[in-house]
């Protein structure tokens, strides 16, 4: 039996993880959740909203499922998904947007995979106070994050038969740091003849995605761009409820929706369990399972082309309905 770390999160986290563990559990797989808490629920009891026992236990496990955390926006503590990242060294976060079935959206041929790096960039929290009118934020860019993030993105195509990698920066502007992740793409993709190469700024991708986003496969960004473009890619597929996402490393792989920790409507049983489901399959892809994978997907699939959904699609269900519904066609 497959032991696995589960961080169930705060504000809507735990309802969806025991949405997500019982369709798992109904499939008939048989998993060993690990399960931790983090987050702002957690600093109360234990000083900071990530303990070093949820470190300890990805490290113990490798793998982890990782239902949303709250970040404090422009005060309190540092955001725990960065933390995890630094600390574990997953440098590679992995954001596929697809079409689901039934799920309304302004275009129907969506098939786009962020590749964004994950350790660097403005994202390293290297700030300053300058005086008090003033603060300042280093942007670092290193050519073996750089490298490596597309490398992961040249083999991620590669194993998935995709065609085209394209790397996103904006080095007309920034030509040290954004052209020295530019150079580095160039140098990686000499060794993959086999793929399309393409380069773009990051502004006219915006202006692109939004108006014909399947000209586009994969793309690679630092990780600021990643970030902002993975979102407006989550919202050509129906919104953040509907986003996966991986955060991959070498020795570690941390699997958890896009979308935020809600606190809105926590308790409330309204929240959509759609994307740490699609993450969690992804999960099972990860670890080997792939017939445990299909058969979730599939089950997902269909209670969506069924009309069930969430409110946050257009539909009624609650939470347990939806989840039930999904077990149903298991």
């Amino acid at each position: 039996m497959k032991r696995i770390t589960l961080i169930n999160g705060d504000g809507i986290g735990p309802e969806i993880s025991d949405a997500v563990v019982k369709i798992i559990d109904a499939s008939g797989l048989k998993i060993d959740w690990d399960v931790q808490t983090a987050g702002a629920d957690v600093i109360l009891k234990e000083g900071t909203p990530l303990p070093e026992r949820v470190l300890n236990s990805v490290k113990e496990n490798g793998v982890a499922l990782k239902a949303p955390v709250t970040t404090p926006i422009g005060k309190g503590f540092r955001s725990v998904n960065v933390q995890l990242r630094k600390e574990l060294d997953l440098y590679a976060n992995l954001r596929p947007c697809k079409n689901l079935p039934n799920v309304k959206t302004k275009f129907d041929n969506v098939d786009v995979v962020v590749v964004r790096e994950n350790t660097e960039d403005l994202y390293a929290g290297i700030e300053r106070q300058v005086d008090n009118d003033t603060a300042e934020s280093i942007k670092v860019i290193t050519r073996k994050a750089s490298e490596r993030i597309c490398k992961f993105a040249f083999d991620y195509a590669v194993k998935n038969n995709r065609k085209e990698v394209c790397v996103v920066t904006k080095a007309n502007i920034m030509k040290l740091s954004d052209g020295l992740f530019l150079d580095c793409f160039r140098k990686i993709a000499e060794n993959y003849p086999q793929i399309n190469k393409r380069e773009i700024l990051v502004d006219n991708l915006c202006m692109q995605l939004v108006q014909n986003p399947s000209q586009f496969d994969i793309l690679v960004l630092p990780n600021l761009y990643g970030d902002i473009v993975s979102d407006l890619c989550a919202g050509l597929i129906g919104g953040l409820g509907v986003a996966q996402g991986a955060n991959i490393g070498l020795n570690y792989a941390v699997f958890e929706p896009v979308h935020g920790s809600a606190p809105d409507i926590k308790g409330q049983n309204k929240a959509n369990p759609t994307a740490l489901l699609l993450s969690a399959i992804e999960m099972l892809r990860y670890i080997g399972e792939n017939t445990y994978a299909e058969k979730i997907e599939k089950a997902l699939f269909k209670t969506l082309d069924s009309g069930i959904c969430t409110a946050d699609l257009g539909g009624k269900a609650a939470t347990s309905e939806f989840t039930e519904a999904v077990i149903r066609e298991l």
